[in-house]
């Protein structure tokens, strides 16, 4: 496309170059409402318009503008994005699934290759790197290669879906982390579509199999996390339907002070939003304080929606978005592009604009200190001086061994696109290190340190800047470009740590700059963690101390003596926009891309062709997994249950469902060495996620999680109710199976928060769960519950200590029959416990959409996709 030549307009056309394109015009569509719209709006509004049939265009652009009338609405519109994104921890599911109903639709006398995305699915194969070598030349090479080596099977399986299927293209190992591949490289912000004919401008708009989808928004590209059932929906043509979001403003004044950074700013987001309670609802930044945030900064905080339970964290395209498509080396006909429409079609930025919010929040930038969050939860934030209070709130008794601190840093990670995606933190951070190096600190030994950006550009721009050296000096040289130890591939731990562990003489501490700190995730042996900037990451590596007061205490002290301060190691924001200057280079940003891109390993290995994926019944990686069949139904219907667990609140997918290591000493190490698997090289249950047999046996397997109907036994382990026998979960849930009884799973606030995994629900499905009763559900994980056709219920704030006491052998009477199953419909249950009379209460179900009842009356995602893909087999 040639450069916008003219900024003209007429009705509903942009000229350029290459011609003449066509917009939606909303602005006309909708009238005055328009301009009191919150942006999202104005974007949902394009989309209905563009997309929706005649009928259902004007029914949803009526509901929009009603949606001004109380800032609140509960009528439902329909969106269609332009592409998918997904990485290969979600991917792998998904497409095992596809292939699975391939098998299926085949085995029924239809044509598997029938079954393709219909919109363009963009994998990244970010999720599977882990930090084995660390602190030492040639480390990234390394991890290469034992990803490769753990993963071949996996990744060959990739290779043929990418080969067999339609618009799935994979972004190999080494590329980067996909919301930074989205930010650097996928997003166009607007984009040109043919459509019958004619060339259309569009916004950018998108879904990702990641809750952390929105960081996106920093860009001004809107798009947000859904689950891979729902991204399922998606890529074969179903829609996906929302209820009109409320849309909570937060109004930014002000701009950064001396030592604030972007994370700082994310996490006091973070705490006040989940202060507030804004889950499943739209957030969008507004005020003259936007423009003092550049594109990086905005996406960090951006980033963290899932952590303060928004579906979106939007801030809306400016200046400094046309800067940031410059500096990441976005052609000038791109850049024209997107002034030009977003000024047409009114998505410009305007610092002075108050639209109408459901809510609103204000937060002064100048007021932003340096900060932590922990030690479980991303939404506690701390100043760095409470730390050491909040660890000692974790003090226990113990009989300490050996040299350790009581609470040793373990681990140090500069790890997560959260943090590793802005230019700016990652050169604090090597400034801080040139500084320790001048004062020639070291790291303990028993701290393990990593840096694992979020895009190969950050090699580049280290480089030149003169900051890799400083940084290797510190421990932290680049490991390699993946998730790492935000997702929980954080290799093992250190010698000195394993054995305090093992002594019980220390409670080790994971630090950092990632968005979760959940207990277990980083490591299964860790449950306390903070998350913090990059800079303050190496700092706390260099104390080794998680407890040290760093806001007055040394962070170290020099061979001669000398206390060095992190006043003394600080940079100032002078320096670091000096080293930004001298670093950033836009064509560091497609360039190392594509070499990337190149990936020797990837490019060796070897996969089937063909419609159909031969499966192989001996591995321990992939499985044709017994939902994706024609034999499953609903799940709905009038039963009695007894409950499966009772779980108390903040109970993660993490929990439900973890990514990080596979125990050694766990049942499902048993399950694998049984089956010829090395019980030292096990690798993490995400690389599991193809194998059904291995996942549903690693549900709720969590030190930290307590089954109130087995409060003292092992991990996973649960109260057979009809005769009280302990026994593991997948046990319980096969005889109860066996004997014909249902059963259900018993939550309390905030279930399912944290990732969007997917399996968190397939597990909970293949163990016999009909519906899931808690306080409150997160957004992403009550969509997937649905998705696998199991109903979500709210309880009744007088019925929580009931449920919450459930011992083995009292049961629910559940009516959740087809035809009573509606968005917010009441359900009918009641408690009986032995000798007592019935406890009756009405539930709601959890259902926002006409379309979510009717998954549930198929019993899912997939027994839809398959009847509607064997209706003429």
């Amino acid at each position: 496309m040639g450069r916008i030549a003219e900024h003209t307009v007429a009705g509903g056309r942009l000229l350029d170059d290459g011609g003449e394109l066509r917009v939606v015009d909303v602005r006309a569509a909708a009238g005055e409402a328009f301009e009191r719209w919150p942006v999202v709006l104005r974007l949902l509004a394009e989309n209905v318009l563009r997309n929706a049939e005649a009928g259902e265009r004007e029914r949803s652009l009526g509901a929009l503008v009603r949606w001004l009338e109380r800032a609140s609405s509960e009528e439902e519109v329909e969106f269609l994005p332009g592409r998918v994104l997904m990485h290969d921890t979600t991917s792998t599911p998904a497409l095992v699934d596809i292939a699975a109903m391939r098998s299926t639709v085949a085995e029924a006398g239809g044509d598997p290759s029938a079954l393709n995305p219909l919109l363009p699915v963009e994998v990244s194969i970010d999720h599977s790197l882990a930090v084995e070598d660390y602190a030492r030349m040639g480390a990234p090479v390394r991890n290469m290669a034992h990803e490769i080596r753990r993963n071949r099977e996996r990744y060959r399986f990739l290779k043929w879906a990418a080969q067999s299927m339609d618009n799935v293209h994979i972004n190999p190992p080494g590329t980067g982390i996909m919301h930074t591949i989205n930010l650097e490289q996928l997003a166009t912000v607007v984009t040109v579509q043919d459509r019958g004919g004619e060339r259309w401008a569009v916004p950018d708009m998108m879904l990702g199999t990641d809750s952390h989808t929105p960081m996106v928004n920093g860009l001004g590209v809107l798009g947000w996390g859904v689950g891979g059932l729902e991204a399922q929906t998606v890529m074969f043509g179903m829609p996906t339907t929302l209820r009109i979001p409320d849309v909570v403003g937060v109004r930014l004044t002000g701009r950064l002070g001396a030592g604030a950074l972007a994370t700082d700013l994310a996490l006091t987001v973070t705490h006040r939003l989940r202060e507030l309670g804004v889950t499943g609802e739209f957030v969008e930044f507004y005020g003259p304080g936007v423009s003092a945030l550049s594109v990086g900064e905005r996406a960090v905080v951006a980033n963290m929606a899932p952590e303060y339970g928004a579906t979106t964290g939007y801030f809306p395209v400016d200046a400094r978005t046309v800067e940031y498509l410059r500096q990441t080396g976005r052609t000038e006909a791109q850049v024209a592009l997107v002034e030009a429409y977003m000024r047409r079609a009114g998505l410009w930025f305007d610092p002075a604009a108050e639209p109408t919010y459901t809510r609103t929040l204000e937060i002064d930038l100048s007021a932003i200190e340096t900060s932590a969050a922990g030690p479980r939860r991303p939404q506690d934030l701390l100043p760095v001086s409470a730390v050491p209070a909040a660890l000692a709130a974790e003090r226990r008794p113990s009989t300490r061994a050996g040299e350790l601190p009581e609470f040793p840093v373990a681990i140090a990670a500069i790890t997560s696109c959260t943090n590793t995606t802005d230019p700016r933190l990652l050169v604090a951070a090597g400034l801080l290190a040139r500084r320790a190096r001048a004062f020639e600190l070291s790291v303990p030994e028993w701290v393990k340190t990593s840096l694992a950006p979020g895009s190969p550009a950050a090699a580049s721009y280290l480089r030149r800047a003169g900051l890799t050296e400083d940084l290797d000096a510190v421990g932290f040289g680049i490991v390699g470009f993946g998730c790492t130890t935000c997702i929980g591939n954080s290799g093992s731990l250190t010698q000195p740590v394993a054995q305090a562990l093992e002594a019980a003489g220390s409670r080790p501490v994971a630090i950092l700059s990632g968005n979760r700190n959940f207990p277990g995730r980083v490591h299964p042996d860790l449950d306390l963690g903070f998350l913090m900037s990059p800079p303050m990451v190496i700092a706390y590596a260099l104390a080794g101390d998680a407890a040290k007061d760093l806001s007055s205490a040394p962070v170290q002290r020099t061979a001669d003596g000398r206390d060095v301060y992190l006043a003394d190691l600080w940079p100032d924001a002078a320096e670091i926009d000096a080293a930004l200057a001298s670093a950033l280079d836009p064509a560091d940003f497609a360039r190392d891309f594509r070499v990337a891109s190149e990936n020797r390993l990837w490019a060796d290995i070897e996969a089937p062709t063909g419609d159909l994926f031969p499966w192989d019944e001996s591995s321990t990686i992939l499985r044709r997994p017994p939902f994706a069949s024609l034999g499953e139904g609903s799940l709905l219907g009038e039963y009695t249950a007894h409950p499966l667990l009772v779980l108390g609140d903040d109970v993660t997918t993490d929990h439900i469902s973890p990514a990080s290591a596979i125990p050694r000493d766990s049942a499902v190490a048993d399950f694998l060495v049984d089956r010829g698997e090395d019980r030292n090289d096990l690798n993490v249950f995400a690389s599991r996620r193809g194998n059904w047999e291995v996942m549903v046996r690693g549900a709720f397997h969590s030190k930290t999680l307590r089954n109130g109907l087995a409060p003292q036994a092992p991990t996973a382990h649960t109260t057979y109710g009809p005769t009280g026998e302990l026994m593991p979960l997948w046990d319980a849930a096969l005889r109860y199976r066996a004997d014909g009884e249902s059963v259900v799973v018993i939550g309390g606030e905030r279930y399912g928060m944290g990732s969007s995994r997917d399996w968190a629900a397939k597990a909970q499905r293949l163990l016999g769960a009909r519906a899931v009763l808690a306080d409150s559900f997160e957004r992403i994980h009550r969509s997937n519950l649905i998705g696998m056709g199991i109903l979500p219920l709210l309880i009744p704030a007088g019925v929580r200590g009931d449920l919450q006491g459930m011992a083995p052998g009292d049961t629910l009477h559940i009516d959740a029959s087809p035809g009573n199953v509606r968005p917010t419909a009441p359900v009918a249950v009641s408690l009986l416990k032995a000798g007592q009379p019935p406890k009756e209460f009405t539930a709601t179900a959890a259902v926002e959409t006409a379309f979510e009842a009717g998954l549930l009356a198929h019993g899912g995602v997939i027994p839809a996709i398959l009847a509607q893909s064997t209706q003429t087999a």
